[in-house]
């Protein structure tokens, strides 16, 4: 008798994935049924005992029974619930708090930022597990204190210190001196960010840019790009005073809308409560004149994280004003830039109901007269023609958010916009007792330019030739006005932002200084710091009109810099000495001198010396072009896109949908095909496992491993060829 298939089902193997060695039930049936909906038509039962007594239940206080799952499947499933029902009042999150993979997961992230390298679950000590154990029950009995300078319930791998050793005068120093966030502190942030998150981040609007995940200042400079072409009047406002705090009633208020969770409540609340201890500064005391002594070459420990690299602490130099500022409240740490956004998105919903209202459509528009969300008649983004305001045209206002700095553009008279800056004005001073006036919200004209995130937008008027068919075919042309929104780079921001850095002195005609930070570096080291500097700079003018002339400039200001540096270092006296000896771009060997060692070549050759890297876009042909790649109107970043495919797959009328049109159709997909045999390799899989952990209890599998093999490879070949045979489906087409 051929077996259809083999199967192990015990309560175990189905609702927890872990073998019961009391007893066991092997189900044997026959079905001639779709492999992929199984359906046995009898079945041949019995059990055994295996030789073994019972064991011992687990340990619940054991660490390690408690990971039953991958931390970052927990998040999934935590991100997949809340997408799937976004306006849904969360008041189970507690469960969360209480699954130990996440305090893992959190555990694993802040190790990686204290000691610079990721940390997997297997290399975590049985005493940081049970440490951390005792860290989450402690949250959960409400026993956890913010802020705690000598009592932990986890210390960080590096913190090697003994405090119960530690004299009076230290223990002071340490309770009343700034002090960095608590290892154990920052795991508890780590939690919070993990549960919160997801939950705020299916209900944020979609005008609102920073502290997001996959959202960027690129991401804003397209959207202004693809979405403000046709407005003439723009109200700039900064409201960043909000994100330096606000009062903690309001932040409670604004978390329960959404979260009605008493613990997680509490714990922010506390967060937000506990006082910071400070150092304080007194301006009276003179600092004692110290000499200057010759310093040695610090050493880092081995588990010490790099500092950054020069490149990179001088483009964190080059940040916009409306990313300067970070929030951070309390002892929240980063879970501080999720609740400003979830305190402002009240604001960014306010605007979108004024979005709304204000929209009124006129016929006589050809790509305006649509509300966003609606498939427009035309493009808007630059650089193509779009039609201009006037007492026909329809109006229309938008409006976007990153940080604390928002941006509204509005279609139509000044007065309406004046309108609107007026209940901007009242909302704020209602919802965050901020207060507001005219010159802080200020109304400017598209002709003036208006600066955001370092870039100028700014519009081209055009007078195109628009030609038409009217009524009864006769072809008529006419002259049209139109504009073009151009978004710039500021140069002048640029030289800003060098000379605060001390790359250049001088405004009108800048003159580069040597960066002498770098002056103990070697010429190879110098030159690859540089050109990674030039390489974030490219990237961070992608979008800007201008972004060959912008990037030209920064490689000039770094290469007289670097060159007015090595004719310091090198003794050559100018900068034409130096680009004699190294090139244009600074790619030859400046130590070298005749008769003294060999050619550079030859050291180079015998791996030596460094190769030189010359400094990239000394030429503005080398910069590459601005991108122009059309930005969709109802942008999502991919993470989204893919939450919320998934959750439409997983929908069974949107299943049953493409399986009745398979069947209307008469086709059987090749996707059904694959899914049938990836249901039998993981059923098989199962099997093998199963039946491998019988072994271990003293029993012979190894016949019944080799009847199961056989069998599935028959039952495999029967169902390829009834599949073949009823279906009409060849492997070999597909």
């Amino acid at each position: 008798m051929h077996h259809r298939g083999i199967s192990i089902f015990t309560h175990r193997i189905l609702t927890n994935y872990n073998f019961v060695r009391t007893a066991t039930t092997f189900c044997y049936y026959s079905s001639h049924s779709n492999p992929l909906t199984p359906k046995p038509n009898g079945f041949r039962l019995f059990s055994f005992t295996p030789r073994h007594h019972h064991r011992a239940p687990p340990d619940p206080d054991d660490p390690s029974n408690l990971m039953k799952e991958d931390g970052v499947s927990v998040c999934s499933q935590m991100w997949i619930e809340n997408f799937r029902e976004p306006d849904k009042v969360v008041t189970n999150l507690s469960s969360y708090l209480r699954r130990f993979e996440l305090w893992v997961l959190a555990y694993q992230k802040v190790c990686a930022d204290e000691m610079g390298a990721y940390m997997p679950r297997s290399s975590i000590q049985r005493s940081a597990l049970e440490d951390l154990l005792a860290l989450r029950n402690a949250v959960l009995d409400s026993r956890f204190k913010w802020g705690a300078r000598l009592d932990f319930f986890i210390k960080s791998p590096k913190d090697k210190t003994d405090y119960g050793s530690l004299s009076k005068r230290k223990i002071k120093a340490i309770l009343t001196t700034t002090q960095l966030p608590a290892f154990q502190d920052r795991i508890v942030q780590e939690v919070l960010l993990m549960v919160l998150e997801p939950v705020y981040e299916a209900r944020f609007s979609q005008k609102s840019f920073a502290f997001r995940p996959g959202r960027n200042a690129h991401t804003v400079l397209r959207v202004v790009r693809r979405s403000f072409a046709g407005y003439l009047w723009y109200i700039k406002g900064d409201l960043s005073t909000i994100l330096d705090g606000m009062k903690v009633g309001m932040v409670i208020n604004a978390l329960m809308r959404d979260v009605r969770d008493k613990k997680v409540i509490d714990l922010v609340k506390s967060a937000l409560v506990t006082p910071v201890i400070t150092s304080k500064v007194d301006d009276g005391e003179k600092k004692k004149r110290v000499k200057r002594k010759h310093q040695k070459k610090r050493v880092l420990a081995e588990d010490e994280p790099k500092p950054d690299p020069y490149w990179l602490e001088t483009f964190f130099g080059f940040a916009p004003e409306e990313a300067e500022k970070h929030p951070s409240w309390g002892h929240c740490g980063i879970l501080s830039p999720l609740l400003a956004n979830v305190c402002l998105d009240e604001l960014d919903r306010w605007m979108e109901g004024k979005i709304k209202e204000f929209f009124l459509p006129s016929k006589s528009d050809v790509i305006w007269n649509s509300p966003e969300g609606e498939s427009e008649r035309g493009n808007t983004s630059w650089p193509e023609f779009v039609p201009t305001s006037g007492p026909d045209k329809t109006r229309k206002m938008d409006y976007v958010r990153y940080g604390g700095h928002i941006l509204i553009g509005v279609r139509g008279p000044r007065a309406d916009a004046a309108t609107l800056r007026k209940q901007l004005i009242e909302f704020c001073d209602q919802k965050y007792m901020l207060k507001l006036d005219n010159e802080s919200l200020p109304i400017e004209h598209i002709t003036k330019g208006i600066m955001f995130l370092d870039h100028v937008l700014c519009r081209r008027v055009v007078y195109p030739t628009l030609r038409y068919t009217a009524t009864g075919g006769k072809i008529i042309s006419e002259k049209g006005v139109g504009t073009l929104l151009s978004v710039t780079a500021s140069l002048k921001q640029c030289i800003k932002q060098f000379r605060k850095l001390n790359f250049l002195k001088g405004d009108r005609d800048p003159d580069p200084q040597p960066c002498f930070r770098m002056f103990h570096a070697t010429q190879a080291h110098s030159n690859a710091q540089m050109n990674k500097f030039l390489s974030t700079m490219v990237e961070w003018y992608r979008y800007a009109d201008n972004r060959k002339k912008i990037v030209n400039f920064c490689s000039y200001i770094i290469r007289g810099s670097l060159a007015k540096l090595y004719a310091a270092k090198y003794k050559l006296r100018s900068r034409a000495k130096v680009y004699k000896i190294g090139s244009r771009n600074l790619s030859r060997p400046l130590k070298e001198k005749k008769g003294q060692s060999p050619e550079y070549h030859n050291l180079l050759r015998m791996g030596l010396v460094e190769s030189i890297d010359g400094l990239h876009f000394t030429r503005m042909s080398l910069v590459p072009e601005t991108d122009y790649s059309p930005f969709p109107n109802n942008w999502r970043p991919d993470h989204e896109k893919a939450l919320l495919e998934y959750i439409r797959l997983e929908d069974p009328k949107s299943l049953e949908e493409q399986k009745s049109c398979i069947r209307e159709q008469g086709l059987v997909s090749p996707q059904d095909y694959i899914s049938m045999l990836v249901w039998n390799y993981k059923r098989n899989a199962i099997m093998l496992d199963q039946l491998s952990l019988f072994k271990s209890d003293g029993i012979n599998a190894v016949k019944d491993q080799q009847l199961l093999l056989g069998s599935n490879q028959e039952v495999h070949d029967n169902e390829t060829k009834e599949m073949e045979e009823n279906e009409g489906i060849h492997v070999a087409q597909m």
